[in-house]
């Protein structure tokens, strides 16, 4: 896992010694992303610098450093990921007389490109990536992007310049980067608590799209190729004939076969276990594969609702694994929200983002590379939203109306309150803010309910001066079911532009490596084509997933209800970090910011007198203001 960099000067108007030192900044501000080594390659005839930070994973030599040149002499690459295939994939190359130039993945990738071409290649590597590579005969320049969205990827185009990089900061390090805020990306931003890719927060620059790639070459627009189409893939519907039990065992072979292949490095291990069916199926068949035990980490916090390192360190105990433990107090998590804006780098407001750094920083202390379940909710139907959603697609609309009117009558605060008070088998952690969600399926079709379900502000451009509506683009068509319907939609932005995100940016400030098994591309593709009943069947989510699980996991170790991965936002912002939200919602300030007061400043009031609960709105609003703050905009 690295950071990459680099400029194309379309006019070659640059001098060698100003085409180096640039993409040197740009490289060195992604030294926390590769703080093992960093080197530029540059041609000023061609106008072509790249910038490179590695974190060593596979081949720790310097024959596995880049910028790294191909055998053959004619392509040049940056990189950043895994191909966690590149030893059969290395295999077919020798077999066909092809040279590869040591031992890494890199090598391998530039060996393929150089035997098959991109998209043959790119149909054949499965991995996370995202890479540049120049094309030193035909003098073009090629951005790639993985299946996914796992490894961000973002360009501009400025002044005859094409600039890239793995962040956002690496191009605001050249002259030329635009750095003005995009009015409607930063409504996007309030609407979703994050910049939704194609888009950015800066006007011009782009977050190039999953499973996409960019060709270059000057006197000729930006080409844009799409090498894998995930939404065509969820159209086709139910293809698969297989019964529950040959499905379960087709997809035990699956995953056994890409958790073995993610296991493969050159450093230490391990994985990231939060006590739930998908990190806990990761962790078994980690185990199931190794020959000593595994590492395992998870963190615990103090508010019960919140805490599953309880349930973490009895399946790590049954699995054997070397579990490590933290406790993490309330101001050890308070104290990572003023590096929040540094570490997103761009406006972000998924608060699960502070515990996602917690246990990432604890893992580094031991290992540099950590496997976790990211992906198994959208590939296996495992959000609340989804099973709410089956339950109420035949019922009647009167009724279903006259439910949701029922929801929305009692106060979340209130509720999430008598979901505490439950016995323990019944307790539903954030019961109200569950019941809010349901209600919102009440009326309306599915989109209409997806947009209401993961919008923060249901009408952000209220919030920005001067916003125009903005409706959260939805693909179309999209299968007919509306819960799947809703898992493609997910799949297609909610898990790169939030989840992925997320996990990238935290686990990448401390320099560890995540990969996503779950994710494996295969995967996604054998999930798409299975009955909805094999994933989602009488209100019990990722079904098939569990079964699997079940072969590892005794079922009472697993069996708890769903409270996912976050912290007591709502009570911090009434308590601990009442002073520091007051200090940043002043009417002033938020003009300043270019928002209107009005609607955050009656947020604010009513969550402070607990009317209702209006964390997540709220940090929209604190996280931009902090990211503006730390950009100096």
């Amino acid at each position: 896992m690295c950071g990459i960099a680099g400029i194309f000067d379309l006019r070659q108007a640059t001098s060698a010694e100003d085409l180096r030192q640039t993409a040197s900044r740009m490289g060195d501000s992604l030294r926390h992303r590769g703080p093992d080594a960093g080197d530029v390659w540059a041609d000023a005839e061609a106008g072509i610098a790249l910038a490179h930070r590695r974190l060593a994973i596979i081949d720790l030599s310097p024959a596995g450093a880049q910028p790294m040149h191909g055998a053959d002499g004619n392509y040049v690459i940056v990189y950043n990921g895994e191909i966690y295939n590149f030893p059969e994939l290395a295999a077919e190359l020798r077999a066909e007389g092809r040279v590869i130039a040591g031992g890494s993945d890199t090598a391998v990738l530039l060996a393929a490109v150089a035997a098959w071409g991109l998209d043959k290649t790119l149909q054949k590597i499965n991995g996370m990536f995202a890479f540049a590579l120049w094309d030193r005969r035909a003098r073009k320049l090629a951005l790639v992007r993985d299946r996914l969205g796992i490894k961000p990827l973002y360009w501009a185009e400025a002044n005859g310049k094409i600039l890239f990089g793995s962040e956002l900061r690496a191009l605001t390090r050249h002259p030329d980067c635009p750095r003005d805020i995009d009015r409607q990306s930063l409504t996007h931003y309030f609407r979703a608590g994050n910049v939704p890719a194609p888009r950015s927060i800066f006007t011009g620059v782009h977050k190039l799209a999953p499973a996409h790639y960019l060709i270059i070459e000057p006197g000729r627009a930006p080409a844009l190729t799409r090498y894998w189409d995930l939404q065509g893939l969820g159209l086709h519907g139910v293809t698969n004939s297989m019964s529950f039990g040959e499905a379960s065992d087709a997809l035990y072979d699956l995953l056994k076969d890409s958790v073995r292949g993610q296991m493969l490095a050159d450093v230490p291990l391990g994985a990231l276990l939060s006590g739930g069916i998908d990190s806990s199926t990761v962790a078994a068949l980690m185990q199931a594969q190794s020959a000593r035990p595994i590492r395992t980490f998870s963190i615990g916090f103090e508010s019960r609702d919140f805490d599953e390192a309880p349930a973490a360190k009895k399946i790590a105990a049954h699995l054997g694994t070397a579990h490590t433990e933290a406790y993490v107090t309330e101001a050890d998590a308070r104290a990572v929200i003023p590096r929040l804006p540094h570490i997103y780098d761009e406006p972000f407001a998924d608060s699960s983002q502070i515990p996602t750094y917690l246990v990432s920083k604890i893992a580094r202390e031991h290992v540099t590379v950590a496997l976790s379940g990211d992906g198994g909710d959208e590939g296996f139907l495992g959000y609340n939203r989804y099973r709410a959603m089956a339950r109420m697609e035949n019922w009647p609309m009167a009724a279903r109306q006259h439910l949701a009117g029922l929801c929305a009558a009692i106060p979340a605060e209130t509720m999430n309150r008598l979901g505490t008070m439950l016995p323990a088998r019944m307790r539903i952690p954030q019961l109200g803010d569950k019941l809010v969600k349901f209600a919102a399926l009440g009326g309306g079709d599915a989109a209409a309910a997806y947009r209401h379900l993961v919008s923060w502000w249901q009408e952000p451009e209220t919030v920005v001066a001067g916003g125009e509506p903005v409706t959260l683009a939805l693909a179309r068509p999209a299968p007919a079911d509306p819960v799947c319907a809703m898992q493609l939609w997910d799949m297609l932005g909610y898990l790169h532009d939030d989840v992925l995100t997320k996990v990238d940016r935290a686990s990448m400030d401390v320099a560890l490596e995540v990969r996503v098994p779950l994710l494996d591309h295969r995967i996604i593709e054998f999930a798409l084509t299975l009955p909805r009943s094999y994933k989602l069947q009488g209100g019990v989510t990722k079904r098939i997933l569990r079964e699997i699980a079940y072969r590892h996991i005794p079922r009472a170790l697993l069996e708890r209800p769903k409270s996912g991965f976050g912290v007591p936002l709502a009570a911090w912002l009434r308590g601990p970090l009442k002073s520091w939200a007051a200090d940043m919602l002043v009417p002033e300030m938020l003009v300043r910011a270019g928002l209107n007061p009005a609607p955050i400043r009656e947020a604010w009031e009513s969550h402070l007198a607990g009317r209702g609960n209006h964390h997540h709105r709220l940090w929209t609003a604190l996280m931009f203001l902090s990211w503006r703050e730390t950009y100096g905009i």
